[in-house]
């Protein structure tokens, strides 16, 4: 019972954080494609790769929160007392607990040593193939466009449904001196030498005005092209596979490795320091103890991110990584059970016991 409400509780809050902060990415990502930075279709895949990027960054934190509100309306309605008058205690409660936590750490795991890196990767392919051919998009009736860093400028005042396009203003930078076209017709047309717009029945002026080599000019047909960007992918470490940081002595690659490691071991150690947590002060509410654990958990990520930069400067070896950061949740989580129930509980515990 109690696994299956953590379960139901764990993805209701998962849900709700990464719904949050997806949608403040997806401002961004929606802003490239009305740029025409990327496509729509490549927004919504990068929508997809960012849900799954969240998603595995913030469930050691939905897992935290689910167990406190859990145990903490347990608390309130006095199931817990029920539980207790029935035999049951903290170690029947904990094997509640870790019946769905072990599955979804090693899940974590998972998603953290292969389905992020794979998400930080396809993210960054997406967005280079786009950016390749970004000036090929974002053309719309009665719009001033830019294209290849602002060298070019295209006007249409109308696209028909095949695509055609009438009335036509261009300005030209791209090779040199100002290149100004207007035509009646034209369309995008792939080439052999690359991408086109072909303009029919038009006439132009090539150079700066002032100068003895301005150049008017009528033609039928006229093709501009227009450039890619090419740029190589940079990838960063988070993109970059599992297998590839184990084989790397970058110090940025196992700090990054040190971090993969890091989650599912959040979700283990912040499981077993909330099962004390969510007794804290019953008498508040199903959210008495949710202030202190905040605290907490806030604590706990700062600690992390300052763990990270002392292995990044080789203050601490990158073989101890986050291991003294759980060594601390698992001692506070030790001194929570000793305050509740008393060395005699932790004695008879670890020598099999009666159990509380």
């Amino acid at each position: 019972m109690i696994a299956w409400d953590l379960l139901k509780t764990i993805t209701a809050v998962l849900t709700v954080i990464v719904i949050i902060i997806v949608s403040r990415k997806f401002i961004k990502i929606l802003a490239l494609a009305i740029a025409g930075t990327i496509s729509g279709s490549t927004a919504m895949d990068i929508l997809g790769l960012k849900t799954i990027v969240a998603l595995v960054n913030f469930l050691p934190a939905a897992i935290f929160m689910g167990i406190l509100m859990v145990l903490g309306r347990m608390y309130k309605e006095q199931e817990m007392s029920a539980i207790a008058s029935a035999g049951g205690g903290v170690t029947m409660l904990y094997r509640s607990v870790f019946l769905l936590i072990l599955p979804l750490s090693i899940a974590t795991a998972g998603l953290s040593l292969y389905a992020a890196p794979w998400a930080e990767k396809q993210m960054l392919l997406l967005t280079s193939k786009d950016m390749e051919t970004a000036d090929l998009r974002g053309i719309s009736a009665g719009r001033f466009t830019e294209y290849s860093h602002g060298d070019l400028i295209f006007y249409t005042e109308e696209i028909d449904s095949h695509l055609k396009m009438h009335n036509i203003f261009i300005q030209d930078r791209q090779h040199g001196e100002p290149n100004t076209i207007n035509a009646e017709y034209g369309s995008l047309k792939e080439l052999p030498t690359g991408k086109y717009v072909v303009l029919e029945n038009g006439e132009g002026s090539r150079g700066s005005p002032g100068k003895s080599s301005f150049i008017l000019e009528t033609f039928q047909e006229y093709a501009v092209r227009i450039d890619k960007k090419t740029s190589p992918i940079s990838y960063n470490p988070e993109s970059i596979s599992t297998q590839s940081l184990l084989q790397s002595q970058k110090i940025t690659d196992k700090v990054e490795l040190q971090k993969r490691l890091a989650l599912p071991l959040g979700v283990f150690f912040l499981s077993f320091l909330a099962v004390p947590l969510a007794k804290l002060s019953p008498r508040g509410g199903v959210y008495g103890s949710l202030i202190f654990a905040f605290l907490i958990y806030f604590i706990y990520g700062n600690i992390s991110q300052v763990n990270r930069s002392w292995m990044l400067h080789e203050l601490i070896p990158t073989w101890v990584g986050y291991l003294w950061v759980y060594v601390f949740l698992w001692l506070l989580g030790i001194a929570l059970l000793i305050r509740l129930y008393g060395w005699q509980w932790i004695f008879q515990n670890l020598k099999g016991g009666q159990k509380r």
